[in-house]
């Protein structure tokens, strides 16, 4: 097995270890790299490297013969999956999360995930501070993701949603007629403590089979609408969790966060960003009677 091998660009120096890999390797999850360069796997002009030496120009760096790298490695740029930006300022950058991607890298286990694309992305483009979100949408749930770049906007923004100054709306599929608008409010269970949810619902479409629903969040529960809903004998279609119904043509839950708006901390100026129903959501209203 070849070993691979990278030699720093003049455009590419000075740039720490680290970020010169996640260049190099883009289909690489960060977390996969990282642990590359702790174990010692990973050569360059002074021996081993760790994550944070600066590389120079013409450096060359030696990578071990891994049979997962050289995969990584071979991955087309076409088949990664490509951001679709909201909305960007000096400080802000909303993203559209996909289905099936997730916000962070899970625990215990290496994964593609929303926010190493975002740092990779900026990365491209020279900017090379830390970025975070400033919260989480479910692996499931597709729709705009806020994220800070660097430590004060990040501080900032999180601010926004500790106030309850962020207006976030979802759309839902669930099963049954529920009524044509309404709030829901109650205790869920986290952690052990007993918390208040409260959720504004307004019916798009129903029918005795199904309703879409528009819903607000007041409040920032785990699985707040799937368990408040589920707990009105609506479950959303796709949730297994909470019994929802399943039918083979619906490929995943059907929630969608469709609408973030905030005032921006650092303009004062109000944002709202929209994001339309996915395709594969959208295509499956005909089978439940509802046309948009």
């Amino acid at each position: 097995m070849k070993m691979p091998k990278f030699i720093v660009e003049k455009t590419e120096a000075p740039l720490c270890a680290v970020d010169f890999l996640r260049l190099r390797v883009p289909a690489a999850p960060a977390a996969y790299l990282k642990q590359l360069l702790k174990k010692g796997k990973v050569r360059g002009r002074s021996g081993v490297l760790k994550g944070s030496d600066l590389l120079q120009a013409g450096e060359l760096l030696q990578l071990p013969d891994s049979g997962r790298l050289l995969e990584l490695l071979a991955t087309p740029a076409a088949c990664l999956q490509e951001l679709r930006i909201l909305y960007e300022s000096r400080e802000i950058l909303v993203v559209d999360k996909p289905a099936g991607l997730a916000v962070h890298a899970g625990q215990g286990h290496e994964q593609a995930n929303l926010t190493d694309q975002v740092e990779s992305f900026l990365l491209k483009r020279g900017i090379r501070f830390k970025v975070a979100p400033v919260h989480r949408l479910d692996l499931e749930t597709s729709g705009p993701v806020l994220f800070g770049k660097g430590k004060q906007a990040c501080g900032r923004l999180g601010q926004l949603f500790m106030r309850q100054e962020v207006d976030k709306s979802y759309l839902a599929l669930v099963a049954g007629r529920t009524p044509g608008s309404g709030r829901l409010e109650s205790q869920l269970t986290a952690k052990g403590k007993e918390k208040q949810a409260r959720t504004d619902f307004r019916a798009l479409f129903r029918n005795e089979q199904a309703s879409l629903l528009e819903l607000q969040l007041h409040t920032g529960r785990q699985h707040q609408i799937r368990r408040q809903l589920a707990a009105q004998g609506h479950p959303l279609f796709g949730d297994k969790r909470y019994r929802g119904p399943c039918p083979a043509d619906l490929p995943r839950m059907f929630l969608h966060c469709n609408r973030l708006a905030f005032v921006d901390p650092f303009s004062e100026s109000p944002i709202s960003i929209e994001s339309p129903l996915p395709e594969d959501l959208a295509i499956f209203l005909p089978c439940v009677n509802i046309t948009l």
